[in-house]
Formats: C-alpha cells, structure tokens, sequence
C-alpha cells in the first residue's frame, strides 16, 4: 500500500489540525509540524506494508498450497496479519 504526497499533505493536514483544534498540543511551527506528521503517516503505511508482506510470506510457506483469495487464504491471512501486527506493537 502506497499514498501519494499529495494525500499525505492533506491527511497531515487534517491530523494537524485536528491537534490544533483540540487543544492537545500548541506548537510553534506549523510547517514543523506537518512535516513531522507526514514523517509518521509514511511509516505508518510502510510499517503496514512490512506486515502485510511478512503475512503473506507466512500463508505462502504453508506445505499445503493454500491458493490466494480463496476463503481458507483470506482467514489464515487475517490470522498472520493479526499476529505480525501483535508481534510488532500494534492492536
């Protein structure tokens, strides 16, 4: 999974000011700021690309050549993404 810069800018936008709006941080530098929430929100996808990867590698392995897509794919791919995702902090 991959966004564009231009959705990065304006999902860093929102969250930026959403913080703003809220009152959970005042910061100085706006353009501080959004650089460090676009900086988050590409490693948040990358993080969730690796997982999506490792999951895939992990039914993939199965000696039992489960075919991707089918019903038996999509549940133990959940599982591994599940897994992957508590291995690594996240859920």
């Amino acid at each position: 999974m991959s966004l564009s810069e231009e959705r990065v800018s304006h999902l860093a936008r929102l969250v930026v000011d959403g913080i703003w709006d809220d009152d959970l941080v005042d910061y100085v530098d706006d353009d501080a700021a959004l650089r460090a929430a676009k900086r988050g929100l590409n490693e948040f996808v990358k993080s969730l690309a690796d997982v999506d990867q490792a999951a895939k590698a992990k039914v993939a392995s199965l000696k039992r050549g489960v075919v991707e897509g089918s019903p038996e794919w999509d549940v133990l791919y959940g599982k591994y993404f599940e897994e992957e995702m508590q291995r690594r902090g996240g859920k």
